[in-house]
């Protein structure tokens, strides 16, 4: 999905377009590493930037509330 760049606000902020070159550079800056690791780790564990940052550093992403086992959206 092309990135909105009239949306700079909240949301977009803390999400990864992995097919804006722009962004893939920007975000690999400021992880420390390439825009293909940057890239692969979306596809990997989705375009949220923490998640993305937490996969980078060779954390498990924490998962959220919906997915645990038990809760009412896993069932």
């Amino acid at each position: 999905m092309a990135d909105d760049l009239k949306q700079r606000g909240g949301q977009d902020r803390k999400r990864i377009d992995a097919d804006q070159d722009y962004e893939l550079r920007d975000w690999a800056k400021r992880f420390g590493v390439t825009k293909e690791q940057v890239k692969e780790a979306v596809q990997a564990v989705g375009n949220q930037a923490d998640k993305v940052e937490q996969h980078l550093q060779g954390r498990k992403p924490a998962k959220r509330a919906d997915e645990r086992p038990g809760s009412a959206k896993a069932r």
